[in-house]
């Protein structure tokens, strides 16, 4: 991707981009990059054009790709929101043998084109494919420290945990949060703490899922009891989004559990992979799975389950409020 961007910055072009994936992050960074890179400023009036699939049909794009630029090298086009169209796959006809003076932009917003038709196929063989699939939970931990560290600054895993369970998986809001972090950090600064996150971020590590795990783990009944219903007097709480953050804490407890079960005793490298979390998180997984053995854990894991359905509104009072699900289910965790 790094790549990729480095040569639009440098004025190498393909004639066609197709961007897709669940995750818009990477295929919206790519448009951005050649909107801002392809013309100057004064060639833009007469040879960009920025169109929304849902206002366009294949002729009309074509019609538009095969036109040559006025007073310019290059034209380009780009097809926002491309998967609305009804005939996307259309476009295959001119990628077969597309202009080298006109730059073609498919960006599809969290969809994919089908790989096995004409359309991907023609851009894979003439142009550029960005496939980009949503991150997993476990993963976005991970990628936030990968992403620091191009920006120059090191991150802290603490802070990374904080930040990723604030952001979630939407890599776009974790860029946003970044740079609006970045504004307010002290001139040269380079490391990151969980402090910054929550002095920038708005967010507060004290009561938040991550710190609910935590206290789980250690099966700290007061202060997971505390922290619970401080997290569900958050105005954007869901319990569905809690009792997920919970369940993959738990399962993750219950894999190692049943691993160290078979008299295994994993390296740092086994023990990442089997966890997915930073190396600083171990200690913690070595509590847990001393306080959740697999038979405790397989238990949690059935009243995630549980809890999931009442947090969706199954079998439960309308008059019960998400705050006294989730302390209920933290007691009933605690005394499993």
């Amino acid at each position: 991707m790094k790549g990729l961007i480095e040569d639009v910055k440098r004025g190498v072009f393909k004639p066609v981009y197709l961007l897709m994936g669940e995750e818009p992050y990477y295929p919206d960074l790519v448009c951005d990059a050649i909107i801002a890179n392809c013309l100057q400023d004064w060639e833009k009036d007469f040879n960009e054009i920025i169109c929304y699939g849902a206002d366009v049909n294949a002729d009309t794009v074509i019609t538009a790709a095969r036109r040559f630029p006025m007073m310019a090298e290059r034209q380009l086009v780009v097809v926002k929101e491309a998967q609305a169209m009804k005939d996307l796959e259309q476009l295959s006809i001119y990628c077969d043998k597309p202009l080298d003076s006109t730059v073609l932009v498919l960006l599809l917003h969290g969809a994919t084109a089908d790989k096995r038709k004409a359309l991907y196929k023609s851009v894979l063989k003439q142009g550029v494919v960005v496939d980009s699939p949503a991150l997993r939970d476990y993963e976005v931990a991970r990628w936030i420290g990968d992403f620091y560290a191009g920006l120059g600054l090191n991150i802290a895993p603490d802070a990374a945990a904080l930040l990723a369970e604030s952001a979630g998986t939407d890599l776009g809001k974790i860029a946003i949060e970044t740079e609006k972090m970045r504004k307010n950090l002290p001139e040269g600064a380079k490391d990151i703490s969980a402090a910054d996150i929550e002095r920038n971020v708005g967010i507060s590590r004290s009561f938040s899922i991550f710190e609910l795990t935590r206290e789980l783990s250690a099966r700290n009944t007061r202060k997971a009891l505390t922290i619970a219903a401080r997290v569900a007097e958050a105005p954007k709480f869901a319990m569905p989004m809690a009792v997920s953050a919970l369940y993959t804490h738990f399962y993750r407890i219950l894999k190692y559990g049943a691993l160290l079960q078979q008299g295994a005793n994993p390296d740092p490298a086994e023990k990442a992979r089997i966890l997915g979390v930073n190396p600083y998180f171990f200690r913690e997984y070595d509590t847990a799975v001393r306080n959740y053995p697999v038979p405790r854990a397989m238990n949690v894991i059935s009243l995630l389950n549980d809890y999931d359905y009442k947090g969706k509104g199954g079998d439960v009072s309308s008059e019960t409020t998400p705050k006294e699900l989730l302390v209920e289910l933290v007691a009933k965790i605690l005394c499993s």
